[in-house]
């Protein structure tokens, strides 16, 4: 909370100098700020304010604005197009990517590439050669790399020369006489190396590569587990053609995690806050429709137990409570058993013990809440619904009963149903927690029902 606060302020801060001070005024002042924090300020400024500050700010420094912008076609249109060509070729080429694409008019798009300078083309055309999805595009090309063959001197003169264009510099990247892969240097060490020392001595042969035609969703533990502030992304000959940094893991966790999260709320992607009607109503109703037949399903089965209502009407006060505690438990044994099956090592010995863990886990849980449930319920019905004892905890028994038996049943459903989608090479996200729900519903009416005809009606005849 206190960091909105401070934001706020910073954002009030900017908006005054820029609207109150002179051109120098205002440079020197912003020199002051994060680049974040302008550009928050820059969506609140009207347009005569915003393109007086591309003037002052200059192409490189609104680039680094720029990139914190989410949508920044408008601000592009205000530039020009041979503005926009050189703020865009200022960025990072993965950036550069994300800023063309947000660019409905393929025309502007293809017209402001060609204003840019051909090393920053070929570049973004690289990028944008591989698929969404794949961690080529979502590399960069910043990045320092030297032949294995070098000096330490040279090797020092080197990264100075490339580090006015490559800020990722913590890690160089060596390349051996085939230009492929070698390994990596760290700055620090490369810096304290005498200058006759061999390179080679310095040079971690062992440091990960990445391949840039593998998907992102599978190399996001690899990519965490190594906790580098970069790793080099090799092509199929293992030549290095850029890096992903830990800024891109964040986005690539967020984007895994925020699909992720649709897939488990019953959508196919992500839905936008600026999306039509029409076109959310394509994501969702499809999946609707097939969870109503379910519902159906479920309704149908109930009807099936018409007689048993007919005969105990006071057990419908109770479904609720075993259908919401089944989906409840359903639904977070799926929540931990799609987070499992993002390990891709784990073994079918410890799928097969984690789906037991996971029923038991539902036992135990089930035959507490069983028991309080028997108690409670045979308490209700004799004080609030003057039930003789014998009758009242009789009704809370099958009450207990079922909620047992459906929170055994839907703990196994949560964890099996995804192994079993992951098996068929389907998507185990998909198995959405509407789906488990309502299967799990399916479950908790049929135990309950089914007990209360056996157990009340069959044995006791009530």
């Amino acid at each position: 909370m206190e960091d909105n606060k401070d934001n706020v302020l910073a954002e009030d801060e900017i908006i005054s100098v820029i609207r109150n001070g002179d051109n120098q005024k205002i440079k020197e002042e912003l020199d002051n700020y994060h680049d974040n924090d302008i550009a928050e300020a820059l969506t609140k400024l009207d347009k005569a304010d915003r393109i007086r500050l591309y003037r002052i700010l200059g192409d490189e420094r609104i680039s680094d604005i720029f990139a914190y912008i989410d949508d920044v076609s408008a601000y592009l249109e205000e530039l020009g197009l041979e503005k926009a060509a050189d703020v865009i070729e200022n960025m990072d080429a993965d950036d550069a990517v994300d800023v063309l694409e947000e660019i409905d008019d393929e025309d502007t798009r293809e017209q402001i590439i060609a204003l840019m300078e051909t090393g920053v083309t070929e570049d973004i055309r690289l990028i944008r050669s591989y698929d969404d999805g794949l961690v080529g595009s979502m590399m960069t090309t910043n990045y320092v790399s030297i032949p294995k063959d070098s000096t330490v001197k040279s090797a020092m003169r080197s990264l100075i020369k490339q580090a006015g264009k490559n800020d990722n510099i913590n890690t160089i990247y060596v390349f051996d006489e085939h230009n492929c892969y070698y390994g990596a240097i760290d700055l620090r060490k490369l810096i304290v190396a005498r200058q006759d020392t061999p390179l080679e001595s310095v040079i971690s042969t062992g440091y990960p590569c990445i391949s840039a035609n593998e998907k992102i969703e599978d190399v996001i533990d690899q990519l965490r587990s190594y906790a580098e502030d970069s790793l080099p992304v090799v092509d199929d000959e293992k030549h290095i053609i850029g890096v992903i940094t830990s800024t891109d893991l964040v986005e690539a966790v967020d984007d895994a995690m925020s699909e992720d999260y649709a897939k488990l709320a019953g959508l196919s992607e992500e839905s936008d806050i600026d999306e039509k009607v029409s076109e959310s109503m394509k994501k969702r109703l499809p999946w609707l429709l097939f969870l109503l037949l379910l519902a159906l399903g479920v309704s149908g089965v109930v009807s099936i137990f018409e007689n048993v209502v007919k005969e105990i009407a006071i057990i419908v006060s109770f479904q609720s409570l075993i259908l919401d505690m089944a989906g409840n438990v359903g639904t977070q044994s799926l929540g931990v058993t799609i987070r499992l099956l993002m390990d891709e090592e784990i073994s079918k010995k410890e799928k097969l013990g984690f789906v037991f863990k996971e029923v038991r886990i539902g036992a135990t849980v089930g035959l507490l809440l069983g028991l309080m449930s028997f108690a409670f319920v045979g308490v209700y019905m004799h004080f609030l619904k003057d039930a003789p004892w014998w009758y009242g905890f009789a009704i809370s028994a099958c009450v207990g009963a079922a909620l047992l038996l459906s929170m055994v049943i839907s703990s196994f459903m949560g964890a099996a149903t995804p192994m079993l989608l992951q098996k068929l090479k389907a998507d185990p996200a998909v198995a959405s927690g509407p789906l488990i729900t309502t299967l799990n519903d399916l479950v908790a009416v049929v135990s309950y029902y089914g007990l209360v005809n056996v157990f009340l009606i069959g044995l006791l005849g009530l």
